[in-house]
Formats: C-alpha cells, structure tokens, sequence
C-alpha cells in the first residue's frame, strides 16, 4: 500500500485550513488511480450556513475534494512537487452527480482514476462514497499552469 500522511499531502497542494478536504491517501498506483478519504467533522466551517439545523457537506466541496484528489495523484505520476511559481487548477467538471448526502460524522471515500493527459491537460474518473455507497461522481479535468505576476 501507498499511502500518503497529512505533511506530505501539504507539500503537494497548496490548500490549507479551511479549504484543505484531504486528510490522508490510502492507497495510490502512479499513473493509475488514488484512494483518500476526507473526515467530515461538524467543526467544519461550512456547516455553519449550509444548512443550520440540518448540516449538509456542499457538493461543490465534494468535487473540491475529488479535484484535490487528482493533484496529488497527478504530482505522484510526475514524481514531483509543485514548483513555487506552478499552480495545479480545476479547469473542468463533466457529469456531476449527486446521490446521496454527506453529513458530519461521514468519512467521505474518494476515488480517482487518471482517464487520459495530453500535455497540462489531466482527464479523471472521480467517485465519491460513504461506507461503500456512492455520494457523488464527476469526470474532472485539471491542468497544471504557472502563477500569474
């Protein structure tokens, strides 16, 4: 197994607290696929608003966490660390679906898989899971680029 803890995910993605939605890889083959997971706690900031009373994780986070998913996948098949003027962005999402809800407690599953990469252009299949049942899905695309000046 691959897997890959907090400190080294922070050297590989620029997110950080609050925005940082992978807490650990469980497993990854270069070039092919990646399993991490994201621990849903109620201590999220998000759940402030969405919704009071009735926490609800937005899905737009859960393909946020799906895409942070396919850059840490993409800097292992490239076995390198992004460089301080590159960025990794989300540049795409096809076929989002939304099947059930995540809610506090939920440890949120996510799996990807590397459809194809034609230059900076990185195509994935993405599904996310609650104990073995489908939350989400999304072929994402993301494309390595340099900081603006």
């Amino acid at each position: 197994m691959n897997t890959i803890e907090i400190a080294e995910i922070q050297k590989l993605l620029a997110h950080r607290y609050p925005f940082l939605l992978v807490d650990k890889v469980l497993d990854y083959e270069v070039g092919k696929t990646l399993t991490a997971v994201k621990n849903v706690t109620i201590n999220e900031p998000f759940f402030q608003g969405h919704f009071p009373g009735y926490p609800v994780m937005p899905g737009v986070l859960i393909m946020e966490a799906l895409a942070q998913a396919t850059g840490l996948l993409g800097f292992k098949t490239m076995d390198e660390s992004p460089e301080a003027d590159a960025l990794y962005l989300f540049v795409g999402i096809d076929d989002a679906r939304f099947k059930r809800q995540v809610v506090p407690g939920d440890v949120l599953t996510l799996d990807v898989e590397l459809i194809k990469r034609k230059r900076a252009i990185w195509k994935f299949d993405c599904k996310a899971s609650v104990d073995g049942k489908l939350a989400a899905s999304a072929t994402i695309m993301c494309a390595a680029t340099e900081k603006p000046e």
